[in-house]
């Protein structure tokens, strides 16, 4: 599914700020004609169609958003929060973000604070998708992205771990690899455990042995340090690494270079997250899973646009389609 275009790709085409564009675009503000000729010419090129429902909200009073996080270093909120922007459109609603730092009251006093300036709908986002207390039944429609609420009615927008992992692994596979480990995080995480379900189910489809078991231990660069050396120990034909994260597959890199593995001729090696710190600080660079939070944050956000327009609710869990950026730890 190609991505939506947004009023930041239209600004950006016509050369203005996402300002002017929402100006030009809603018919407001004093505007050269010259300068809204282009971006409306602009959007027309791309096939922009503003949100009619959020023009309408506009129309009649001043359209905020919370949006509440666990995140506190801003690594999954803030592409969440930006995926969000642009559902809600980018220079007309606001979005207000307040940082719970895992604290359930801090949570709710932030909350209270965000129904006080009277919000129309509240976003809940995290780092983390193991189910979680609700916020609760509030006036205001509730969303929740990149975390999952316990509450089954509620709404919760993740990223499809395992589907992720299958194409990860099918890519490995597609490049003639046969020996594949892999090393993740803790167990204890439902997002380490349906990545090496997805690894598994992959191998399985492809008829392909597993380069031993999965090795489970935590989020860093450390573990993929101490990962890599017990695979090689346990595999030493391995020629290919799927990790469960970026950080860990930055220190699977160390070792496979300080054993005299060379990336990718010997050992391929696939991280999870896309975090471009950690994917582009890599040596090589890293190919990765891309989780997809923008979408993520958009799909919520536009869900609460449509309740606060009058839609029924829909809670449950809906999945996002991860994809692969490919970068030289896998290329030839």
């Amino acid at each position: 599914m190609p991505k939506p275009v947004t009023i930041r790709d239209v600004a950006a085409a016509a050369g203005v700020s996402v300002g002017t564009a929402s100006k030009a675009l809603n018919g407001r503000g004093k505007l050269r004609e010259e300068t809204r000729g282009r971006v409306m010419a602009a959007a027309e090129r791309l096939g922009f169609r503003p949100n009619s429902l959020a023009r309408q909200l506009l129309a009649g009073r001043t359209f905020t958003v919370g949006l509440v996080t666990s995140d506190s270093f801003g690594r999954f909120s803030i592409p969440v929060m930006l995926g969000a922007e642009d559902a809600l459109g980018a220079g007309q609603i606001s979005v207000f973000m307040c940082d719970g730092r895992d604290d359930p009251i801090r949570e709710r006093h932030y909350i209270e604070r965000l129904l006080a300036r009277r919000v129309e709908g509240i976003i809940v986002t995290g780092r983390r998708t193991e189910p979680r207390p609700g916020v609760g039944a509030l006036p205001v429609p509730v969303v929740y992205a990149m975390t999952r609420s316990a509450d089954a009615a509620d709404l919760s927008v993740i990223p499809d771990d395992h589907g992720g992992s299958v194409l990860a692994v099918r890519h490995l596979l597609a490049l003639g690899r046969t020996r594949i480990g892999h090393i993740t995080g803790p167990r204890r995480f439902e997002a380490a455990r349906l990545r090496a379900e997805g690894w598994a189910a992959a191998l399985a489809e492809a008829g392909a042995e597993p380069a031993g078991e999965p090795l489970f231990g935590e989020w860093s660069e450390e573990w993929g340090r101490q990962a890599a050396g017990i695979l090689l120990r346990a595999v030493p034909g391995v020629d290919a690494v799927f990790c469960g994260s970026d950080q860990i597959a930055r220190g699977v890199a160390e070792t496979l270079r300080e054993r005299g593995r060379r990336i990718p001729g010997d050992v391929a090696l696939v991280g999870f997250d896309n975090w471009e710190p950690m994917a582009l600080g890599c040596r090589p660079p890293l190919t990765t899973v891309d989780p997809n939070l923008g979408e993520i944050g958009r799909v919520a956000a536009t869900h609460l646009l449509d309740v606060i327009g009058g839609a029924p609710h829909r809670g449950g869990v809906r999945t996002v389609p991860c994809g692969l950026v490919l970068r030289e730890s896998t290329r030839a």
